[in-house]
């Protein structure tokens, strides 16, 4: 592709779309990776107010 031939506006609107679709991927796995350190938290402090007895119930089961 010759680079010659495409004026300021086309190269802008090319650079634009790519960085908007950069910008989409990268929220897209800083919002999966935000949702799992919550989930994980999330289950460790259920597991925390859980009794011991609850707890092997639960793993026994496979639950866990």
């Amino acid at each position: 592709m010759n680079l010659a031939n495409l004026d300021l506006s086309t190269l802008g609107l090319v650079l634009a779309s790519l960085t908007g679709v950069g910008s989409f991927v990268l929220g897209r796995h800083l919002r999966r990776k935000r949702q799992e350190k919550r989930a994980a938290r999330e289950r460790l402090a259920e597991a925390a107010t859980q009794s011991r007895q609850v707890r092997r119930a639960k793993e026994r089961s496979g639950r866990g």
